[in-house]
């Protein structure tokens, strides 16, 4: 699978870089990366949270990754 995909996925909880780094096994460069084209994309959403920054699926990456929306 590509890494923006794999990352996507597992996007259905907030995540930091850091903490997609260590799960995905890759440098903390390459995921900001990925994650900076999926914002531009619109696919997630992030959010501060004090010192961290969280990254999360919007709908449209729900969608992508076909899971249902809430109430449909």
């Amino acid at each position: 699978m590509l890494e923006w995909a794999e990352l996507l996925a597992d996007l259905d909880v907030p995540r930091s870089t850091g903490e997609l780094s260590h799960r995905h096994h890759l440098a903390p460069a390459t995921v900001s990366y990925h994650l900076g084209v999926l914002l531009r994309s619109g696919l997630v959403r992030r959010r501060r949270d004090r010192h961290r920054v969280l990254y999360q699926r919007s709908v449209s990456g729900d969608r992508l990754v076909g899971r249902p929306l809430a109430g449909v």
